[in-house]
């Protein structure tokens, strides 16, 4: 009896100390590379004219970004709650795949769709009016609201079909009209998530590094994580980098202690796919209405990827063979960064579920600090600390799957970390009978059952460190460039078929890590 409490205790020691691991390895990062940037802007001669413009110019994208995001979201959402149509599943989850999409192959694909020669330009000539400048304001805010509209739609479609449907039947029996049932059902509905849904997409916009690289720049379209590339590559200004990233810090730490504080979630809704019975909005014009905002959002998310994909094919044979080593590369940012996000979650969940109260609260606080934060700043905090000590270059992959990693915690947490409390509550009593602790009870129990949460978390993070243009930016030279920068590299040199089949290629590549992972997830998972 003795051997066995002394294994038991050891194997809880070592979730604490993984999970303690897990945690100091978080606040280290942030903190660290917060200390470093610090101590380098006190060099700084204070912030000049440009770069309050890019302050004020990240300001105003994110603001129009966001507004036009949720506004043109309400509508869509609204449409989606009260329409069945054959598609209706495949489009609820069409929404979801601009998350996971990597940034440089919308951007491309927007190109394609409202450049200068692009489909949408051509019917506005033809019918005599003015083209759209893709370049600039006007295609920084319509890339931000491509990416982000469709989370809107779903967070508000989740609001929709929160509503329970015995109001919507009780609103039917009391002759309620759509106006009536759009004040007193909707309305309150909405509006307890629309403010968390504003300052959420409105961070967003904030750390969009690779939409304002391929569509701003200039003086009058540099947003800061722009003007701390800059300050990198083209002046090797390391004190004002160092400043602009104290200023991002900040403006990302209070719009996520903003995000957090007045967030609300909706309530626990059906299936995005379900849609309850509604009375209103049966007449022939609310349904023309509501078929064209559909049909428009649909046009807005396919049109590009779509331009991508036809693009792409054609210029297959002309594919650089410089892709195949980027890609390479790329995918073992992916895997490597996918790994140290989930060891990172199943360590910090482990622990928060093993400590009571305030502890627990505070480790999962830790694991949500990324979100406080952005991979460009986090990037420039490590070039300011390994500059005097490696060749940048030298560390641009490992330290592209840290930051990635990183900043996949939240969400692999937000993911993993319900599921464990809800099978503690199902099951602990039992494996405490067992004698199941520590590392123990994470192997036998809580990793049976968390099959669909890790595969999906896996295809996430995989998924979006695979499309990551930002941290490798600062560090990688055109020899050690990932699939995604050498999209950029083609861009820039004008072969914008060549680029369109590397962006295919990423594309899949991207689409097929998410599939495996998430697909494995959920072949193997026990509930």
């Amino acid at each position: 009896m003795a051997r066995r409490h002394e294994r038991v205790n050891g194997r809880a020691n070592l979730l604490v100390w993984t999970g303690g691991g897990a945690a100091a390895l978080v606040l280290l990062l942030v903190f660290g590379t917060l200390a470093a940037l610090a101590m380098k802007a006190e060099s700084a001669s204070g912030l000049q004219p440009g770069d309050w413009a890019a302050i004020r110019f990240t300001l105003l994208q994110a603001t129009i970004s966001a507004t036009l995001s949720v506004l043109l979201a309400l509508p869509v959402a609204r449409a989606l709650a009260r329409r069945r149509f054959p598609g209706r599943q495949l489009l609820t989850t069409l929404l979801g795949a601009p998350f996971i999409l990597p940034v440089i192959v919308a951007v491309l694909g927007l190109i394609t769709v409202f450049g200068r020669h692009g489909l949408v330009n051509a019917v506005l000539t033809a019918l005599g009016l003015g083209p759209i400048e893709i370049y600039g304001l006007t295609g920084v805010v319509l890339a931000h609201v491509f990416f982000n509209m469709p989370l809107a739609t779903r967070l508000f479609l989740h609001a929709h079909l929160s509503i329970p449907p015995e109001h919507f039947r009780l609103a039917a029996a009391l002759g309620f009209s759509d106006r009536a049932v759009r004040r007193h059902l909707e309305r309150p509905a909405i509006a307890r998530v629309l403010p968390g849904v504003f300052v959420t997409i409105f961070l967003l916009c904030l750390t969009s590094f690779a939409v304002a690289l391929t569509l701003g720049g200039g003086p009058r379209a540099t947003t800061i994580e722009l003007a701390i590339y800059q300050a990198f590559t083209f002046d090797f200004d390391l004190a004002r980098a160092a400043l602009l990233a104290l200023v991002q810090l900040a403006l990302c730490a209070l719009a996520a202690f903003l995000a957090l504080s007045i967030g609300a979630a909706p309530d626990a809704a059906p299936s995005l796919a379900t849609t309850p019975w509604r009375a209103d909005g049966r007449g022939i014009p609310a349904r023309i209405v509501d078929g064209g905002w559909i049909l428009l959002a649909t046009l807005f998310l396919m049109l590009p990827l779509g331009s991508i994909v036809l693009a792409g094919m054609a210029h297959l044979p002309d594919l650089p063979t410089v892709v195949w080593p980027a890609l390479g590369r790329s995918l073992l940012v992916a895997l490597a960064a996918t790994g140290l996000a989930l060891a990172l979650a199943l360590g910090l969940a482990g622990l928060a579920l093993s400590l009571d109260g305030r502890g627990g609260r505070t480790i999962e606080g830790i694991g949500f600090l990324p979100l406080a934060t952005s991979p460009m700043v986090l990037g420039a905090g490590l070039f300011v600390l390994l500059f005097p000590v490696f060749p940048p270059q030298a560390l641009a992959l490992p330290v592209t799957a840290l930051v990635n990693g990183v900043m996949s915690l939240p969400f692999a947490l937000r993911a993993l970390l319900p599921q464990m409390r809800r099978i503690e509550a199902d099951h602990g009593r039992l494996a405490d009978a067992l004698g199941l602790v520590g590392i123990n009870r994470l192997r036998r129990l809580h990793l049976p059952l968390l099959a669909r949460p890790l595969g999906f978390a896996a295809g996430l993070t995989a998924a979006l460190a695979m499309g990551d243009l930002g941290v490798i930016a600062l560090f990688a030279t055109p020899a050690e460039a990932t699939l995604p920068m050498q999209v950029r590299l083609l861009m820039a040199s004008y072969r914008m078929g060549e680029a369109s089949a590397a962006a295919l290629v990423l594309l899949l590549a991207s689409l097929a890590l998410f599939w495996i992972f998430d697909r494995g997830g959920r072949a193997d998972a026990r509930a």
